[in-house]
């Protein structure tokens, strides 16, 4: 996710930088891994308007991602790297061995057709993989910090 910038063909494009947008792939979402939230546009729960001047926005479909990792020992492939509208990281399918479908937090480095695993033992230190922070060397950069064992990732996800 790079950020791109234009050339000053005018004074508003002068310093006019956007998000590059190359690294997503052209496929369909997964229509099982996604739901859609309904906003909620200032409304509490008897649909009175409780937070004035706010209105419902875009449509959204928000994507399950898999916080947890807890697929131990089975190996998968990135398919696709996708947009998600609910959060500022891209996303990425992974397919598992077994034929299961999740979507994960796209970390640096991660590229289509990498292939990631997830294990409480140790594992190969490549971007992707899922271990426990004891098994990982001082220095490494990590991300989806889990604060509880078993209830998934909390820190450092976007």
């Amino acid at each position: 996710m790079a950020i791109k910038s234009y050339r000053p063909t005018s004074p508003s494009r002068r310093f006019y930088t956007n998000v590059d947008s190359t690294d997503i792939t052209s496929k369909p979402s997964v229509r099982s891994l996604l739901v859609r939230i309904p906003a909620a546009a200032g409304r509490n729960n008897n649909g009175r308007i409780t937070s004035r001047h706010k209105e419902a926005g875009a449509k959204k479909l928000y994507r399950i991602i898999d916080f947890k990792r807890n697929k131990f020992g089975v190996p998968g492939t990135v398919s696709t790297v996708e947009y998600d509208p609910y959060r500022n990281c891209r996303i990425a399918l992974v397919t598992y061995a077994d034929g299961d479908k999740r979507y994960i937090l796209l970390p640096k480095g991660l590229n289509v057709g990498d292939a990631v695993i997830s294990d409480e033992s140790g594992v190969d230190i490549k971007p992707g993989n899922a271990m426990k922070l004891m098994n990982i060397p001082v220095g490494t950069s990590v991300h989806n910090i889990e604060l509880k064992v078993g209830k998934g990732g909390q820190m450092v996800r976007s």
